[in-house]
């Protein structure tokens, strides 16, 4: 298991060392990004606080979800349309909770795994395994990815 998250360590840096002006100096990051933001964020979903999510959010931001017509889910782009996106998920799964999560930071990226619950409008239970990657910049979030596993009946 400590490979694994090593590796993902790797893989997340690798963007700020390719866009670098040299390959050996890796890039800076824009601002402090820490396992404390992303706990904080998470609480923030958790208490159904669309206001304090969208704190954490820049302008120009998206939100890739983990479903939709498209490989990479429904997009939303720009802060009232993710604000909308992530509007859906409370009214979809209105006692929906974000708990066992764990979470990584690297430069301006991060990285949260979790157990999403809840029920949705038509009573049926639901319970998966996710992650979020997350790209920041200057302390807010430019993009949001949400992976879910796919629970077969």
């Amino acid at each position: 298991m400590r490979s694994q998250h090593l590796l993902l360590l790797v893989i997340l840096a690798a963007p700020c060392i390719v866009g670098s002006a040299s390959a050996q100096e890796p890039a800076a990051p824009s601002s402090s990004v820490t396992v404390a933001t992303l706990k904080a964020f998470l609480a923030a979903f958790n208490a159904h606080d669309l206001d304090a999510i969208m704190a954490f959010f820049a302008e120009d931001c998206q939100l890739l979800m983990p479903r939709g017509t498209e490989p990479w889910g429904t997009r939303y782009v720009g802060k009232a349309a993710v604000r909308e996106g992530l509007a859906t998920r409370f009214a979809g799964l209105p006692d929906v909770h974000y708990g066992e999560d764990t979470h990584w930071v690297s430069g301006d990226h991060g990285v949260s795994t979790w157990l999403l619950t809840g029920t949705t409008k038509a009573g049926e239970a639901i319970r998966v395994r996710g992650v979020d990657l997350l790209q920041f910049r200057d302390g807010k979030i430019v993009s949001k990815d949400s992976y879910w596993k796919i629970v077969q009946k």
